[in-house]
């Protein structure tokens, strides 16, 4: 962990650097497309971490409620991994004057929401869209933030703790930087 840590509603947010598959949490978020096909960006480590039973599980979802929307949440086993759960959202595809950012406060809401039903305490969240969907970095760190602080703050205790997970440095600097403005 970095010594990037606020406690806001009750729940720790911290900044971790590293890889997400490798996190002793109860639920990893997964950046996923509509179709939950695991073919890039953190969606295929997580896909490759946690082995074909995660692959099959997602399948299935999508065969029984059709194409994840945004907004949406969909629960899965975590297969190989530590956690026990694998949260899929659907955050936005990066388009000029449109409201990425609604779209994205709106899969880290249905992520933490889904995490708290099923009675995590903790839980691994990556930059959501800032890779293959071309969220800009510093932008999309900053929205994940503060939906995190927002839903913390709505929600006292439900979670104990949230990581944001940055597999780059510029990432944990992007969420770093985004976080230090919750401190205090």
């Amino acid at each position: 962990m970095t010594d990037a840590v606020v406690r806001v509603g009750g729940t720790t947010v911290a900044v971790v650097d590293g890889d997400i598959t490798a996190l002793d949490v109860d639920v990893i978020v997964n950046a996923a497309n509509e179709h939950l096909a695991h073919g890039g960006g953190v969606a295929a480590a997580i896909a490759r971490a946690a082995g074909q039973e995660l692959v099959e599980a997602s399948r299935r979802w999508v065969a029984q409620h059709g194409p994840l929307h945004p907004g949406e949440a969909a629960i899965t086993t975590g297969g190989e991994l530590a956690a026990g759960h694998v949260i899929h959202v659907v955050g936005p595809r990066y388009r000029s004057g449109a409201d990425n950012a609604a779209r994205l406060r709106a899969a880290v809401h249905a992520a933490l929401d889904a995490s708290a039903r099923i009675g995590a305490s903790r839980v691994a969240l990556p930059a959501i869209s800032a890779g293959i969907f071309g969220y800009p970095l510093r932008e999309a760190t900053a929205v994940i933030v503060d939906a995190v602080v927002d839903w913390a703050v709505g929600h006292p205790g439900a979670l104990e703790e949230v990581l944001l997970v940055a597999y780059a440095p510029e990432a944990s600097r992007s969420f770093a930087a985004a976080l230090a403005r919750h401190d205090g």
